[in-house]
């Protein structure tokens, strides 16, 4: 009887340890112990994220592949965990010329060789999937289910009307309560901004992606969440009559993929203050290593854009018809040089066609090789805009090199369009296109793009991507939307908004389109300040070198901006109402501030803290002058002398902006 009561207990101790093993939760803490996430493992694997007491939001981890779902009954066989305190060096400094990257890690290995991976920052964590199995696999689909347990507010860029996965990140930002969004709503894409209401925002984006889709969210309605959605991976594509290649067959399955590989980060910066999204460097530190063995030749810098205002260059100096030829862009690369802006870009419609492949014919009137020649003269580099379709076609068509064709011929870098997918098959596109450029020593602007996810670090030939609502809109383009992207898609990476607009005007005296002349809503110093508060390997000019020459005081400032900084600082930031950013290159401080139209005018005292003790400065400043509310184009100059702990005063009008340079 006691050996039988005995065994009993034995096996009713086993049967408690393996449902303890089943029902294991381990913890994750960032190195400040202020972040802690708890991955709970009971059947799924279910991550729970809190800052301090509050918890902010639980997910849900699954991956489906053809023959298995991970995560499903998942068996834990080990955890590790890792702590790691080092410096990254980007080559291409969008924020920081060194970022801390220092981090606690868990690495949770299961049953069927596959892990997941958790890192917890002080300022947010990120997770991905780890698996190491034999050949490829097919993904299925991969769950991210976010649950919230309250209702927050979601600042999110939805996909489109009827555009489903063919989105070209460029709607206007929505406003919805976290349990209003249903499953039946537009998708929306990435990045996503969680406000909690009690204090914390959340900015939800990824990193590291190759060989894989992006991820697109949905809503789950009353269930108070958000969920993921991925699109199908092209099988077949087709060549239409025009030269553009269109999918035309899809697979059940997102990726068709290496069975042993890293999968995409997951990333979720938690934010005390709004200013810390400003300061964020996320993604640098989850991007891939840089990939190049000499970057000597890769040079950032500003570009002047013909697009929008090819039309409104006039005075003395034009005595040719305007357009795509050859006096146009000689002017272009005299104003150029003279103002030292580093790259002249050609846009679209100086090919014959721009669908044929290979595209070579230039259309008459533009003497190509002579513009290269006599840019390279006045030591300006060209930059050719290109269509997507007939690139794709030169990666894969052994016989001809689109890219070493006009490498040789002097084109320093291609601004390529129109992609507009977001699919397995269109970054791997992304990744051939960046890696062939390199080898050319071409740098690239991806313009008709999804949102920067790190490629720009692995190829830091990659200067910009669109995948913005920029200033191209005009009229469709206003500071009450335009005032996000510093807490949204500037954090994930450079932005191709191609500021500089001279033509400047408060919302209710707005003309403009391709039968006027260019004007934008917002103050002139609120067009000036975009300089410094977004960021971009390749910023563009987008005005006429007519207007620039009638304010020259503001194009000085302008082009004197820098496009890679060692430092960045929040100086005073709510998002969706104001953001004002300090940012340092060597010894010079340029501070830039921008603002919706919600109030009339906005007031700051700003600190000098950040400058270096015992030592005199000049500022130069642009403020909003007093009558800018109704003239948008009012603005005052002034100079003065500071030092360490002194106080600006720094005033912005609606719509409007404030830009200074500390020297």
């Amino acid at each position: 009887m006691k050996i039988l009561k005995n065994i009993l207990i034995v096996i009713v101790l086993c049967s408690f340890s393996l449902l303890e093993a089943q029902q294991k939760s381990i913890e994750l803490l960032s190195p400040d112990g202020k972040i802690r996430v708890t991955a709970n493992i009971a059947g799924k694997i279910n991550l729970v994220v809190s800052s301090g007491s509050n918890e902010l939001f639980r997910s849900d981890l699954q991956m489906e592949l053809r023959t298995e779902t991970l995560g499903k009954n998942p068996k834990l066989t080990a955890h590790k965990y890792t702590s790691v305190d080092t410096e990254i060096k980007p080559v291409v400094p969008f924020k920081f010329s060194t970022v801390k990257n220092r981090y606690n890690g868990l690495t949770l290995d299961f049953k069927g060789n596959y892990s997941v991976e958790i890192r917890a920052f002080d300022d947010g964590i990120a997770y991905r999937f780890i698996t190491r199995k034999k050949g490829t696999v097919e993904v299925m689909r991969e769950d991210c289910n976010l649950s919230f347990p309250e209702r927050y507010l979601l600042h999110l860029q939805y996909a489109g009307e009827n555009r489903g996965f063919a989105a070209v990140y460029e709607e206007p930002y929505s406003h919805v309560e976290s349990d209003k969004w249903s499953a039946d709503s537009m998708m929306a894409v990435l990045p996503l901004l969680i406000d909690t209401r009690r204090g914390e925002k959340i900015l939800f984006s990824e990193a590291d992606i190759n060989d894989y889709p992006n991820m697109f969210l949905s809503g789950r309605g009353t269930a108070n969440g958000v969920t993921s959605a991925f699109p199908p991976a092209p099988t077949k594509m087709r060549i239409d009559s025009a030269g553009n290649t269109w999918i035309s067959e899809e697979a059940d399955y997102i990726a068709k993929t290496k069975g042993s590989r890293e999968f995409p980060w997951r990333w979720f910066i938690v934010s005390h203050s709004d200013g810390q999204l400003l300061e964020s460097a996320m993604v640098a530190r989850l991007a891939p290593k840089c990939a190049l063995d000499d970057v000597s030749w890769i040079k950032p810098g500003q570009a002047f854009w013909d697009y929008i205002n090819r039309s409104t260059d006039y005075g003395p100096h034009v005595t040719y018809r305007q357009g795509i030829n050859t006096p146009t862009y000689k002017r272009y690369i005299d104003f150029a040089a003279k103002n030292k802006i580093q790259y002249v870009l050609i846009d679209a419609a100086w090919a014959k066609d721009h669908s044929a492949y290979p595209t070579l014919e230039v259309v008459p009137e533009l003497d190509l090789p002579e513009v290269i020649k006599y840019a390279k003269s006045k030591n300006v580099e060209i930059i050719l805009w290109m269509y997507y379709h007939p690139v794709q076609r030169d990666l894969n068509d052994d016989s001809f090199n689109m890219f070493e064709y006009y490498s040789k011929m002097g084109v320093a870098g291609l601004k390529i369009d129109f992609m507009d997918r977001s699919d397995q098959w269109i970054v791997n596109f992304y990744e051939q296109a960046a890696r062939e450029a390199a080898k050319c020593k071409m740098v690239l602007e991806f313009h008709g793009s999804y949102k920067p996810v790190g490629l720009e670090y692995k190829y830091p030939n990659v200067l910009s991507y669109e995948g913005v609502r920029g200033l191209e809109y005009g009229g469709g383009t206003s500071p009450e939307n335009s005032i996000y992207l510093p807490f949204m898609r500037n954090v994930t990476g450079p932005t191709s908004f191609t500021p500089g607009s001279m033509l400047n005007t408060q919302p209710e005296h707005l003309r403009t389109g391709w039968g006027y002349n260019w004007a934008t809503i917002g103050t002139r110093v609120h067009h000036m300040a975009y300089y410094i508060v977004l960021e971009s390997g390749m910023l563009m000019i987008a005005d006429s070198p007519r207007r620039f020459e009638e304010n020259p005081d503001c194009a000085g400032f302008i082009f004197s901006v820098p496009v890679t900084w060692d430092e960045t600082r929040a100086v005073a930031a709510e998002v969706g109402q104001y953001a004002i950013v300090a940012k340092r290159k060597g010894d010079r401080w340029w501070i830039g501030g921008i603002t919706n139209d919600s109030e009339k005018r906005r007031d700051f005292h700003v600190t000098l803290d950040f400058l270096n003790p015992n030592k005199k400065y000049r500022i130069t400043s642009f403020e909003d002058g007093p009558n800018a509310n109704g003239q948008a184009m009012d603005y005052n100059l002034r100079s003065m002398e500071v030092q360490k702990g002194d106080v600006l005063d720094i005033r912005m009008m609606r719509n409007g902006g404030w830009a200074a340079v500390i020297e």
